[in-house]
C-alpha cells in the first residue's frame, strides 16, 4: 500500500493484480446489505461495470435517498468530512470521486484483513 492511488482506474487495476477483486465486490455488497440498501453488484462484472454501476448507485441515493447514503458512508467507514471537502460544480465529477473513496475504503478493508489474516 506504499504508492498513492488517486484515481478509481488505478485502483481497479492494482485490486485485480492483489487478487482481491471477488473480495472487495463481496465486501461492498456486505456494506450495501448492512446500510439496508437494496442494492449490489454481480460477483462476474468487470471493473468497468463495477464502476458504473457504482457511480449510478451513488447518484441515486444522493439525488433520492440521502439519508440511505449517509447510512452508507457510515457503514463503509468514510468520513462525512472527506465528502464535504469534493468539489461539487460538477455532479459527474462529484459522484465519481465518492465512488472512487468508497471503493478505496473497501479495498483497505479487504487488504488489511489478507494481510494480517495469516
Amino acid at each position: 500500500m506504499s504508492v498513492e492511488i488517486v484515481h478509481i482506474n488505478q485502483l481497479l487495476a492494482r485490486v485485480v493484480k492483489e487478487e482481491l477483486y471477488n473480495v472487495l465486490i463481496i465486501q461492498l455488497n456486505k456494506d450495501f446489505l448492512l446500510a439496508n440498501l437494496d442494492v449490489g453488484v454481480s460477483e462476474n462484472c468487470t471493473p468497468e461495470i463495477l464502476e458504473k454501476e457504482l457511480c449510478l448507485i451513488v447518484e441515486e441515493l444522493i439525488n433520492n435517498e440521502f439519508d440511505s447514503f449517509l447510512n452508507l458512508l457510515y457503514r463503509v467507514d468514510l468520513s462525512e468530512h472527506k465528502i464535504t471537502q469534493l468539489s461539487k460544480e460538477n455532479q459527474e465529477t462529484y459522484i465519481a470521486s465518492i465512488s472512487f473513496l468508497i471503493l478505496k475504503r473497501e479495498w483497505k478493508k479487504v487488504w488489511f484483513r489478507k494481510k494480517y489474516s495469516s
